[in-house]
């Protein structure tokens, strides 16, 4: 019993010794696998600095991250730690990257307006330029506070326009897909039961079963040309003829065009606003919001208001000769000058076209609702009557009685 329970406990020993084989198999793949892991990190790393320099970072981080860091410096933090701050809790790996390019930058001795002039993508030039001016007047957290504000209600307002679009958009997509998928596969069964009548056929069904051959036939060139004719659009309005025929028509487009011109004369008031009381100078104000308008009306007029002011007149006096500013707006702006407030009269504009761009969508939304209804009804509506209607007149039709 004992040498029993020797050898038992023996075995039990030998059991519970790890295994010489199994440790340095483990020992073996660690490194390859930490290896591995590591390369592939710094592959990404790698990578995500490449993107850096031509990130384009959309206006809702910028304006999260502005409000952040807008925060963090009132607090009295110091620039550099807020940034290492916002660094670590980002969740973009791109922006990461850039904030801390900038915090390097910064530490070595640049200003942060310099700093982020590295990545114009990233910081637009409205940005770029308050920060300027909050170096300058050594308030830089109150700047900052009120240009992401400016960016907040520009997110917001153009959150609204897409959400109102969205729909639309959606429905004629599906209403696009649906008319093509009856033309191309459903007509031509409709058409060779009718061929076997022998009689001529209703004109509106003659005509659809017409386009439904010509486009089976000719699908891969139309897409083609309908890409085509896209392509050479976009690169005839990337020149500075076509920008101004563009922006030209978007004005004066039956249903978005008063919408498109609120928006553009809020963005315009806005951002005026935000940089006259911000402290920036007025030409470099007048180059901002020409940079930041995206329109040919607004820069244009930005040059003329910059050429009159510079020789001693005022920004009412061009904006009552412009026919793009209305009425109302020019009034707001001289009283403003009048009174030493133009900042505080562009801001009340920004605000009142805001609310009526805002009211322009919901009203666009509820008109385009029933718009939509009807236009599908009338396509397809109208291909379903077309396809039936020999089926109606199936005894004239298959009698050959015409």
């Amino acid at each position: 019993m004992a040498f029993i329970t020797t050898r038992n406990a023996n075995v039990q020993s030998q059991s519970l010794r790890p295994n010489p084989a199994s440790g340095a198999s483990k020992s073996a793949q660690t490194p390859k696998q930490s290896s591995f892991a590591a390369s592939s990190k710094i592959a990404k790393q790698k990578s995500f600095e490449k993107k850096a320099k031509k990130y384009k970072l959309p206006l809702g981080e910028l304006a999260i991250f502005t409000q952040q860091l807008a925060s963090l410096l009132s607090a009295g933090l110091p620039l550099v730690q807020c940034l290492e701050a916002l660094q670590d809790q980002t969740e973009d790996p791109v922006f990461s990257v850039i904030i801390r390019d900038v915090r390097i930058e910064i530490s070595q001795g640049s200003s942060f307006s310099n700093a982020v002039k590295l990545f114009p993508k990233a910081f637009n030039t409205l940005f770029i330029s308050m920060v300027e001016a909050g170096e300058a007047s050594g308030n830089l957290s109150e700047i900052l506070m009120k240009v992401a504000g400016y960016f907040e209600a520009s997110v917001k307002l153009s959150k609204k326009v897409k959400s109102a679009m969205t729909y639309p958009i959606a429905v004629i997509g599906l209403a696009v897909a649906l008319v093509n998928v009856l033309l191309i596969f459903v007509i031509p069964v409709f058409a060779a039961m009718f061929a076997d009548f022998g009689a001529k056929l209703p004109a509106p069904t003659q005509f659809l079963i017409d386009l439904s051959d010509f486009l089976k036939h000719n699908f891969f060139y139309l897409a083609a040309g309908i890409y085509a004719a896209f392509w050479l659009t976009q690169k005839f309005i990337a020149t500075p003829k076509g920008r101004r025929i563009k922006d030209t028509m978007l004005v004066k487009a039956p249903i978005f065009g008063s919408l498109i011109h609120k928006i553009s004369l809020s963005r315009f008031c806005r951002t005026y606003a935000t940089l006259i009381r911000s402290g920036v100078p007025i030409l470099r104000t007048l180059e901002i919001v020409s940079a930041a308008s995206n329109k040919v009306q607004i820069e244009d007029a930005c040059q003329e208001i910059a050429k009159h002011v510079s020789q001693g007149g005022q920004v009412s006096d061009v904006l009552a000769s412009n026919a793009y500013f209305p009425p109302m707006m020019k009034h707001m702006v001289k009283a403003g000058e009048s009174t030493g407030n133009v900042d505080g009269m562009m801001t009340k504009i920004a605000d009142f076209y805001d609310v009526e761009a805002e009211a322009t969508v919901s009203s666009l939304t509820s008109l385009i609702e029933p718009i939509l209804i009807v236009f599908l009804g009338v396509v397809v509506g109208g291909i379903v009557m077309a396809m039936f209607l020999p089926i109606f007149q199936l005894g004239a039709v298959a009698g050959g009685l015409k």
